[in-house]
């Protein structure tokens, strides 16, 4: 209940805005050197480098934030023939980033193909919402959901089929961030599939959706990484100790942030173009 709480009230209290553009368009400006949204991408080089710098920007945006819910697997999975800090890092990050880039290449090969018939690439509207955000909130609804019995899985309330196959688990996970891409609104992420699209070359395009994913990964990477190297691998040891500890961590973390990609996808957005309610802050 406590992880379905703190779902709602961070999909209440979130503002795109600071995220998006005061954290994302400042960091991705700083970078590049230039207006990551103004200045025109020019040639293949600068395109892929755009698309690891807009990845790495957009980490805290609301269509990647969910990616923070696999540190509890990932230190499940690290408990399995783990000798040493080094490999109790690297072995989960290397399941989490298997998963991950075998969507994001798959699709950005397919969305060059598709160019403009992917709702993504549409600047039609149904009302007042545009038609690459109902493709949003699909894509996000189905990937929240997917976290949500993923946590409830963890915490024993539904039926496993990952139990006793923490790094499944964790390739699973990687697989859904990399789905992130499907259904992105970020615009730096939209000036990136537009310029992937226009070049008609979907190695392009799966090369940068790549990037774009790994992006998105490194500072979660970092952050475990320096809790498994400041404790000394201790901070696993304390996880693992008890099943229903790692199990509570990982459950956790999966439900609350499962529910906020249902909650702010599927009921907040839509709201925002007339389709329901929900309640707005004084920043927002």
């Amino acid at each position: 209940m406590l992880s379905v709480l703190a779902g709602l009230a961070l999909a209440v209290l979130w503002s795109y805005e600071f995220v998006d553009s005061t954290i994302g368009d400042n960091v991705a400006n700083t970078l590049l050197g230039h207006d990551a949204k103004e200045t025109a991408i020019a040639g293949t080089a600068a395109g892929l480098l755009f698309a690891f710098v807009s990845g790495l920007a957009g980490t805290f945006t609301a269509c990647n934030i969910a990616m923070a819910a696999s540190i509890g697997p990932m230190s499940q999975a690290s408990r399995a023939g783990s000798a040493g800090a080094l490999r109790a890092i690297l072995r989960p990050v290397a399941y989490l980033t298997a998963g991950m880039v075998s969507v994001s290449a798959v699709y950005g090969f397919v969305g060059v193909l598709l160019g403009d018939r992917l709702p993504q690439l549409s600047t039609a509207r149904v009302g007042d919402m545009p038609v690459r955000l109902i493709q949003t909130s699909v894509v996000f609804g189905i990937i929240g959901l997917a976290l949500i019995y993923l946590g409830l899985a963890a915490l024993g309330t539904l039926p496993d089929i990952f139990a006793g196959r923490p790094v499944a688990r964790v390739v699973t996970l990687g697989a859904l961030i990399g789905g992130f891409l499907i259904g992105r609104p970020y615009p730096l992420f939209n000036k990136l599939f537009h310029w992937a699209a226009d070049t008609g070359n979907p190695l392009y395009g799966a090369g940068a959706f790549v990037l774009q994913s790994l992006g998105n990964i490194v500072i979660v990477t970092v952050l475990f990484a320096l809790l498994v190297a400041l404790t000394g691998g201790r901070f696993l040891t304390w996880l693992s100790a008890t099943p229903r500890r790692a199990a509570a961590v990982s459950g956790a973390l999966l439900l609350a942030l499962g529910v906020f990609t249902v909650i702010y996808w599927d009921v907040r957005v839509p709201a925002l173009f007339g389709f329901g309610w929900f309640p707005t802050m004084f920043y927002n």
